[in-house]
Parts: C-alpha cells; sequence; structure tokens
C-alpha cells in the first residue's frame, strides 16, 4: 500500500483551468442526460396521464419537454461567465450562481439544489426496491397464480441497494463514469420499451382504447384536484436535469465550445426522452383506463409473460444504480471541496490510498471519502424505508426542483450573462414564462404534500 500526495502540475494533459484535460463528447453527453432524465419517472407517466385524461396528459408531457429544452438552453450559456465562449469555467451550479447572482442567492439555491439531489437519491432507493420486489412477486404469480398471496416487504431490498451504493460511491468524481452512464442509458431504453411493447400488446389484446378525456374519476371534486396537481409534479420530476447539467457540461472537452455542444445534447436527449414519456404514457393509459397503476412495471396491470416483466424490473435496478451515483456525485464533490478547504493539512482528509488487487485494476481510496459517503447512502436508505411512497415522493420532488432550480435560477443567470435590460421584449417574456412555471410548482408541491400526509395517517 502507497501513499499518495498529488501535487498540480500544468501541461498538455490539463485545461485552461488547471485540470485534468476533459475528453467528453456529445454521445457521452447524451448518454449522461438520458441516465439522469429517464429514470423512476417514466414509470408513473401513465399514472400520471390517466390522472389527466386524453387531453391534459399528452399536452402537459409536451409542454414539460419544451420547458425542459429552454432552461438547459438558458443554462448551458452560463458555463463560462462572462462570455459563454470564452469566459471563466463554472464548474457546477451553485459556482454559476455564485457568479452571476451573489452570495445571497447562492445559499438558498445550494439549499435547495442538494436537498433535491439528496431526494432523489431517496426516490432512486424507493423505486429500485419496488422492482426488487416486482421480480419476486412475478415468479410468484406465476407459480401459485395471480390471486395468490404474494406479499413482499421493502425493507430487506432498499439494504440490499444501499450495500451496492456504499462500494459505487467509492468512484471518484464524473470523469470516472463515462462506462456506468453508457449502461445506465442502454437499460433505461431496454425497460422504456418493454413499457411501451406491453402497453401496446394490452390495447390489442383489450380491441379498444381505455380512459376518458377528463381522466380517472374521483369521489370528491378535491381529491381530483389533489391528484391531478401530483399527477403534474410527477411529470415536473421526469424531465428537468437543471440541477446537474453543468457537472455534464464541464466533462466535455473543446473545441467545440461547450454551450454548443450542451445545448445539441439536451435537444437530441429531450427529443428522445419525449418520444419514450409520450409513448409509455399514452399506451400504459391506453391499455389500463381508469385501473393504471401507480408504477407502470411493478403495479401488476402485465402478468404475463412473467420472464418480460423480470427483465424490465432488472433493467430499472441496473439503470438506478447509475442513476443513482449520477446524481450523488454532484454532492460528493461539494462537500469534499469544502471540507478539504476547511482542513487542508488533514491527512485523513486530503491523503489517496493507492490499492492493487490480484485481477483487478489498480484504485484509489480516500479514507475520509470512504465514510463519508457511506454515512450518505445509509441515511438515504434509512429515509426510503421511513417513507415508501412512490407516486408522493416523485411528486414533492418534482415540484422542489422544477421552478427555483430549472426555471427561476437559470432565467435570472441569463438575465445577467446577457445584460437583458428591464421590461424589454425578451425580459418580459422569460419573466411571464417564470411566474406560470411557479404556479405549477405550488399546485404540484401542495398536491404531493396532501397524498404523503394522506398515506402517512390512514
Amino acid at each position: 500500500m502507497e501513499v499518495k500526495n498529488s501535487p498540480l502540475s500544468i501541461d498538455s494533459s490539463y485545461d485552461d483551468d488547471g485540470r485534468v484535460k476533459r475528453t467528453g463528447t456529445l454521445r457521452t453527453s447524451i448518454a449522461h442526460i438520458i441516465t439522469a432524465v429517464i429514470g423512476s419517472g417514466v414509470l408513473s407517466l401513465a399514472w400520471s396521464t390517466s390522472q389527466l385524461g386524453w387531453i391534459a396528459g399528452p399536452v402537459a408531457l409536451l409542454c414539460f419537454a419544451i420547458v425542459t429544452y429552454i432552461s438547459s438552453f438558458l443554462l448551458s450559456d452560463c458555463y463560462r461567465s462572462p462570455d459563454p465562449v470564452t469566459g471563466i469555467r463554472n464548474h457546477n451550479y451553485i459556482d454559476a450562481v455564485r457568479v452571476n447572482l451573489g452570495n445571497k442567492q447562492t445559499f438558498f439555491c445550494g439549499l435547495l439544489r442538494y436537498l433535491s439531489l439528496y431526494g432523489t437519491c431517496v426516490a432512486y432507493v424507493i423505486t429500485t426496491a419496488n422492482s426488487m420486489r416486482a421480480i419476486q412477486k412475478s415468479n410468484c404469480y406465476h407459480k401459485e397464480g395471480h390471486n395468490a398471496p404474494c406479499s413482499y416487504g421493502d425493507t430487506l431490498y432498499m439494504i440490499l441497494f444501499g450495500i451496492v451504493q456504499i462500494v459505487m460511491s467509492q468512484i471518484p468524481d464524473f470523469h470516472n463514469m463515462e462506462w456506468l452512464s453508457v449502461i445506465a442509458a442502454i437499460m433505461s431504453f431496454t425497460y422504456s420499451f418493454i413499457g411501451l411493447g406491453l402497453g401496446l400488446a394490452k390495447v390489442i389484446e383489450n380491441g379498444r382504447i381505455m380512459g376518458s378525456i377528463s381522466g380517472v374519476p374521483a369521489a370528491k371534486d378535491a381529491n381530483k384536484l389533489w391528484l391531478a396537481f401530483e399527477a403534474v409534479a410527477d411529470i415536473a420530476f421526469a424531465y428537468p436535469y437543471a440541477i446537474i447539467l453543468l457537472e455534464i457540461q464541464d466533462t466535455l472537452k473543446s473545441p467545440p465550445p461547450e454551450n454548443q455542444t450542451m445545448k445539441k445534447a439536451s435537444m437530441i436527449a429531450i427529443f428522445i426522452t419525449t418520444f419514450f414519456y409520450l409513448c409509455c404514457g399514452c399506451f400504459g393509459y391506453a391499455a389500463f383506463g381508469n385501473d393504471t397503476p401507480g408504477n407502470l412495471l411493478t403495479g401488476f396491470g402485465f402478468y404475463e409473460p412473467y420472464w418480460l416483466i423480470d427483465l424490465a424490473n432488472a433493467c430499472i435496478i441496473l439503470h438506478l444504480v447509475g442513476g443513482y451515483q449520477i446524481f450523488s456525485q454532484p454532492v460528493f464533490a461539494a462537500a469534499e471541496r469544502w471540507v478539504s478547504k476547511k482542513l487542508p493539512n488533514s491527512g485523513f482528509i486530503n491523503k489517496s490510498y493507492n490499492f492493487k488487487m490480484p485481477l483487478l485494476p489498480g484504485f484509489q481510496l480516500s479514507l475520509f471519502r470512504l465514510c463519508f459517503r457511506t454515512a450518505y447512502v445509509i441515511s438515504t436508505t434509512g429515509l426510503a424505508i421511513l417513507f415508501p411512497y412512490f407516486n408522493q415522493v416523485l411528486g414533492v420532488l418534482g415540484a422542489l426542483t422544477f421552478w427555483p432550480l430549472a426555471i427561476y435560477f437559470p432565467v435570472e443567470m441569463y438575465f445577467v450573462q446577457k445584460k437583458i435590460e428591464a421590461w424589454s421584449r425578451k425580459w418580459i417574456v422569460l419573466r411571464t414564462f417564470s411566474f406560470v412555471c411557479f404556479l405549477v410548482t405550488v399546485a404540484g408541491l401542495i398536491g404531493s404534500l396532501e397524498s404523503i400526509i394522506t398515506e402517512k395517517l390512514s
């Protein structure tokens, strides 16, 4: 075992900011985006469409796609300041807010951003456990019949996923995760295609399209309103990736300019994900109508072929192993940077150790990284065990993320970056855009919190 202190030396293997030369491309950035976007959110889209109905559901999906692209377009230009091509790099979202909007707004942005990233990891623990349980239930139903009492808890599966993430969390940073994102993106395509295919097959089997213009009826108008709000929040969770966009952009090589590559990657990735979202949401609702499950692949609208259900859920598990890391790495990096600055002479924090095991490539291990990241994974797993409510948790996270992080800060930074004058045409349009999105966030948060409280008390 060898102690390694890594001095920084500037040479051809380093970029203009003294960091290791970036090698990311359009292809890798699309893979990162798809890994981040097509996650547990896609599984709730059929349920969301069923709550909104045949007109409002697809329209909501398209609107969120447009909003997400606008957000990513604005944010991509904030990677460098003051000029989007030649300015100084902002390595992450928080850096961009600090440079453009000052320290006061940086504090609130950081609080919301890291809360959102942390919450998404909690949601991924819940989703993965649901998929693990669904595989066991699918095999049970196949052997014992569809009416068999195949009941299994979530806790053991959450703990197993947590153990895997403790190991995976030792990956140093985004630059070492290209292979993981590519695998996760392939998995997301696979289970999306399976969900789409099963929904289409069910529609053909039924011989008609289920559902209605108004969506699933409710006993009271108030209940219908809360569920519609929650559905909108679930869709909001499924789309935006603004909170990790600049981290992904920070992996890109240049030329061409990073903002141009990122805009192109965003357009392609959003087009692909929107196609899958529309197909999964609409075919799922068309197949089950008012009985559409909250999670399309674990709610057992489908029982056969059981092996295909198992394959889809296995793909979800593999995808969320990577997705969890995509959303955890910014938290890890921020915490480790902060502690390193506070305690620059601490060997526990700043020293890394080289390990080489037989038949495996060598790797570096930091004691602080090991302890902090393990504690982080344990805390997300514990919270998921306490609140194992899939649709409701997604709704709260979607509402918290949508307006503040995907709309408000990108718009405000764009104003500063481009020096947009108050009350100009562009200023009025973007302000109106931001206010409408704010109303959507408030409605979604209220509906999702109401549902969590109802579930917890019932």
